[in-house]
C-alpha cells in the first residue's frame, strides 16, 4: 500500500475522519474542519443521528453508521476507507457519576469499551493508511487531574488516556498522536442529567473558571484544528479548561 505525502498545515484538501462525529466535540470539529476546506466524514454509531448531522454540514460532508464497540467493524471501515491524513476519535457514552461504593464493576468495564477500547482499535486499524504529516487525536478530560467525588471511573479512564497518546507517539512516529483534555463543557454528553443539575453543575463551573464561563463544543473544535495543523506537535495531552484545574 502506497501512501500519498502531503506535508502542508493546511487542511485544505485533507481528508479528515471524526468517528463519534454526529454530536458534540466531534460535530464541532467536522463544521470547523469542513470550514478549513477539508474532506470529512462523520461516524457513528447510530444511522438517524449520521443523517441528522449531516443537515446541518456543508453538502460536501459525507456520514456513515459503524458500531464503534466492534473492533471488526473498525477494522473494516478503515480497511474500505483507504489513505486519509487525520483522524480525530471523540466517541463516548452520556456521563454518569457513581461513587465506588455503588460501582457495578461489569457495568464499570462497559464504560471503558467505546471511550477506551474503542480508541485504541481505531489508532491500531488507521495508523496503517495515514498520510505523511498526518495525525491521531484522541479525547481526555481534566477529571485525570482534579476529580471530584464520584468521578473514579472517569478520571482512571481519562488518566488511561493520557499515557496512551504518550506511548503511542513514540511507537507511531512520524504519525503525530495528541488528545485534547476538556474542562467543563456545554454538550449533549451531560444529558443524563436532570435540566436542573445540568444547570447547577455549569453554573458552578462558569464561576470558578479563571475566564468566568463555560466552553462550548466550538472550542473544543478549534483545539483539534490546532492538532491537526501544528506539524510540530506530538505526545502532548492539550488542556482546555478556561484555566478550571488552576482555580
Amino acid at each position: 500500500m502506497e501512501k500519498q505525502t502531503n506535508t502542508s498545515s493546511s487542511l485544505a484538501g485533507k481528508k479528515v475522519i471524526l468517528l463519534g462525529g454526529s454530536s458534540g466535540f466531534g460535530l464541532a470539529t467536522a463544521h470547523a474542519a469542513a470550514a478549513e476546506g477539508a474532506q470529512v466524514i462523520i461516524v457513528s454509531n447510530n444511522q438517524e443521528r449520521i443523517n441528522k448531522a449531516l443537515q446541518q454540514l456543508p453538502a460536501s460532508v459525507q456520514g456513515q453508521a459503524v458500531d464503534l464497540s466492534k473492533e471488526d467493524n473498525i477494522k473494516a471501515f478503515f480497511e474500505q476507507t483507504g489513505n486519509f491524513d487525520h483522524l480525530v476519535y471523540t466517541a463516548g457514552e452520556n456521563l454518569t457519576l457513581n461513587y465506588l461504593s455503588d460501582t457495578d464493576i461489569e457495568k464499570a468495564r462497559g464504560f471503558f469499551n467505546l471511550r477506551f477500547w474503542g480508541a485504541l482499535a481505531a489508532a491500531k486499524y488507521a495508523s496503517p493508511y495515514i498520510n505523511a504529516g498526518g495525525s491521531i487525536n484522541l479525547v481526555s478530560g481534566t477529571a485525570s487531574m482534579r476529580p471530584g467525588k464520584g468521578w473514579s471511573l472517569g478520571s482512571a479512564i481519562c488518566g488511561a488516556m493520557e499515557g496512551f497518546v504518550r506511548a503511542l507517539a513514540v511507537e507511531l512516529a512520524p504519525i503525530r498522536v495528541n488528545s485534547l483534555v476538556p474542562g467543563m463543557i456545554r454538550t449533549e454528553m451531560w444529558n443524563s442529567f436532570t435540566e436542573a443539575e445540568r444547570a447547577q453543575i455549569f453554573q458552578t463551573a462558569g464561576e470558578t473558571s479563571l475566564v468566568k464561563l463555560v466552553g462550548g463544543a466550538e472550542d473544543v473544535a478549534l483545539g483539534f484544528i490546532y492538532l491537526m495543523k501544528q506539524r510540530f506537535v506530538t505526545g502532548q495531552n492539550l488542556v482546555i479548561d478556561g484555566g478550571a484545574v488552576l482555580a
